[in-house]
């Protein structure tokens, strides 16, 4: 068997006793390589029986040896940035967690390739050497995103075998993902369950929406606290599409304070003292990628947030 590191190199697979499957999820196992990583790697030749080249689908007796050659890491062309700080919550061998401040670009992207994101400065935390090749690829592992505006909670892979794991904990649901969000107006029901499919915005291709034809989008809500003209939710992220939170509250008439693409009018500018957008990854729940020990971190609500409660609080008092 391999040894389960996916570290560039050849490895020898076997193929177990036992029901038969695709190679393709043989090797994924085999390897602690994301299927997807793997089907690449095999449609450019990589993995072979006997010398011949094998395809994704293909079924392999048991007992067989397979050999798939991983190369090393394509490297991008992107700079360390030393000067970013990072706000490390937790961290061991597999995965980090970082806070992520309101306003820092998660990843380099169209617009923004000036060494300003977290991909920088992850790059700068010991020359980017703890990090593995993420899917053939030498960055560090991002296996979710949070908007540019949203603070808070954000996952990071050390290596190809904790990103599959993190990987399929997402696909399946099973890790927890707690926001905080204050709202326009009076959220009516206690607890709420938002279920809407979200999609592009037909007449605003920037924008997502809900739309009949988007993906089944999921969204749990608990009132936390209720304040004068707005309310503090805790909602669980289910599914994770873009820009999901805010815009399941924007279409049950509670957008999200300070939200410059889906609020309007007293929404976009929030209550007084808020300069930004009053979103907040403030818990995760998941299972350690390699021994399955569970893991819970907490990031607290930044203090330019917090004040802005405190004022409200303040008035509630006053009224």
């Amino acid at each position: 068997m391999a040894d389960g590191s996916g570290a560039p190199g050849i490895h020898t697979v076997r193929v177990p006793d036992g029901p038969t499957s695709r190679i393709d999820r043989i090797v994924a196992d085999a390897t602690g390589l994301s299927r997807s990583h793997v089907q690449k790697l095999i449609s450019d030749g990589r993995l072979t029986a006997d010398g011949e080249p094998l395809r994704a689908k293909s079924i392999v007796g048991p007992g067989v040896e397979v050999r798939l050659d991983i190369p090393e890491p394509i490297a991008l062309d992107l700079a360390p940035a030393p000067d970013i700080p990072l706000d490390i919550v937790y961290e061991d061998a597999d995965l980090l967690i970082v806070d992520k401040p309101s306003g820092l670009v998660v990843h380099p992207a169209a617009g923004h390739h000036d060494g300003d994101t977290l991909v920088n400065a992850l790059l700068a935390r010991s020359g980017g050497s703890e990090y593995g090749g993420i899917a053939g690829v030498a960055r560090p592992g991002i296996v979710h995103r949070l908007d540019r505006d949203t603070s808070g909670l954000l996952m990071v892979a050390k290596h190809d075998r904790a990103q599959a794991s993190l990987m399929a904990q997402l696909k399946a649901r099973r890790i927890r993902k707690t926001y905080l969000a204050l709202v326009q107006g009076g959220v009516s029901a206690a607890v709420g369950r938002i279920e809407a499919p979200i999609g592009r915005d037909p007449g605003h291709r920037t924008r997502m929406a809900v739309v009949p034809d988007g993906r089944p989008s999921i969204t749990g809500y608990r009132v936390k606290e209720r304040l004068p003209g707005w309310t503090l939710l805790e909602l669980d992220l289910v599914t994770g599409r873009t820009h999901q939170i805010r815009v399941h509250l924007d279409a049950i008439g509670h957008p999200v304070a300070g939200d410059p693409v889906y609020g309007t009018g007293t929404s976009r500018r929030g209550p007084d003292g808020l300069g930004r957008l009053f979103l907040h990854a403030w818990r995760l729940e998941l299972a350690a990628p390699v021994d399955g020990h569970l893991i819970r971190a907490t990031a607290p609500l930044p203090e330019a947030l917090e004040s802005v409660l405190m004022t409200l609080r303040a008035a509630e008092v006053a009224r």
